[in-house]
């Protein structure tokens, strides 16, 4: 728990106050003794920063505070996302959402074209969340912002339909091979190399609640692009694991139809590299047990119920995480995607960074509270 003279800090900065000198003392002590849980993003070890450069770290993210605050408490209740008390918020944008806002537009501007960030997260992790307060904080650092959703990409519902046909187990949308990646290479090629000066471009967006929930395309968003595109999605970067992988059972994969299913899940993620390559870097949001979030959707479906009288019953919301588990197994996939040695961020911007070409940099692990408890960066 974030200690209550920090909270009554970022109240006061957020308010406009100045600061004493040992209030901003606290400050200073704080980004060090976090570091370990937080590394600060974009930024080299805060051991080797003398006191004047951690001086400007904390000016800087204060005024950012100051500035942005109320906008962003406006957006999220705008968007029926609720992240009070203070001692929520201010944590979030202080530790997370602030320095990550930095770091992308630091990079961006490195790169000196659009820049393609990857984030590939589930259920409850907060991706939704992350890409609101983005389009909030990085127009105050003078970069313009796009959100794309994996989600977006999906073949058209008549495509789907006859998929489905031929592959009957594809129960629900979502699983690798439902996607049109010749549309996302399209555009994700567009977006990074737009001219100096930008031509529209076709945004492809989807709507869940046509067909009876099925989904289908809706009228694209025509764009002049971004300095920074968000591309999220539930398995966004996702690289396919060696057959050897799937030899024992692991629930709910329990059987050999369930095995086929996800080995052809697997073998279909091989399709999706060539639109990978697009993006400069990967964010990936962890549940500290991927368990939660079947816990996360059956307490989304409860209040979706009493809300407006519909939605899953607590076995269907079951029968469908399991379902998206058998596709793509987290405790399979995760672990080789985020396991290596910590080290500081600071690698060359596009580059590959692990033996499995995965484009893995950055690693935030999630409570069951939904809140992150560690952020760090691989390398």
């Amino acid at each position: 728990m974030i200690e209550k003279v920090l909270i009554r800090i970022f109240e006061l900065i957020a308010q406009g106050q100045i600061l004493s000198i040992s209030d901003r003392d606290c400050l200073r002590r704080d980004l060090l003794d976090s570091y370990d849980r937080f590394q600060v993003l974009g930024f080299k070890c805060l051991r080797n920063l003398d006191a004047d450069e951690i001086d400007v770290i904390v000016q800087q993210r204060s005024q950012l505070l100051r500035r942005v605050y109320p906008e962003i408490s406006q957006s999220l209740s705008v968007h029926n996302i609720q992240l009070e008390p203070s001692d929520v918020i201010f944590p979030l944008l202080w530790y997370y959402w602030l320095p990550l806002a930095q770091r992308l537009a630091n990079q961006q501007q490195q790169m000196g074209r659009s820049l393609i960030q990857g984030l590939l997260g589930g259920q409850g992790t907060g991706k939704t969340t992350l890409g609101i307060v983005l389009s909030v904080l990085l127009p105050h650092l003078g970069k313009t912002f796009l959100r794309i959703s994996l989600d977006d990409l999906y073949k058209t519902h008549a495509n789907r339909q006859k998929l489905r046909e031929r592959r009957p187990y594809l129960i629900w949308r979502g699983p690798p091979s439902t996607h049109d990646i010749n549309l996302g290479i399209q555009v994700l090629q567009q977006l990074r190399d737009r001219p100096d000066s930008p031509q529209p471009i076709a945004i492809p967006r989807f709507d869940k609640s046509l067909h009876n929930g099925s989904g289908d395309r809706t009228e694209p968003e025509i764009s002049y692009g971004a300095d920074i595109v968000l591309f999220e999605g539930w398995f966004v970067g996702m690289h396919p694991l060696p057959i050897s992988a799937f030899r024992n059972f692991i629930p709910p994969i329990l059987s050999e139809e369930d095995r086929e299913f996800a080995l052809e899940c697997n073998a279909y993620l091989y399709d999706y590299l060539p639109m990978w390559d697009y993006l400069d870097s990967l964010i990936v949001l962890v549940p500290e047990d991927y368990n939660y979030s079947l816990q996360w959707r059956i307490e989304a479906e409860r209040k979706l119920f009493n809300s407006r009288k519909t939605g899953m019953s607590d076995d269907e919301v079951t029968q469908f995480v399991k379902y998206f588990w058998k596709a793509l197994h987290p405790e399979l996939f995760f672990p080789r995607m985020i396991a290596s040695e910590d080290r500081l961020l600071g690698a060359p911007i596009g580059k590959n960074l692990s033996s499995d070409r995965s484009l893995v940099n950055l690693i935030v692990e999630i409570s069951r509270s939904h809140l992150p408890v560690r952020i760090y960066a691989k390398n």
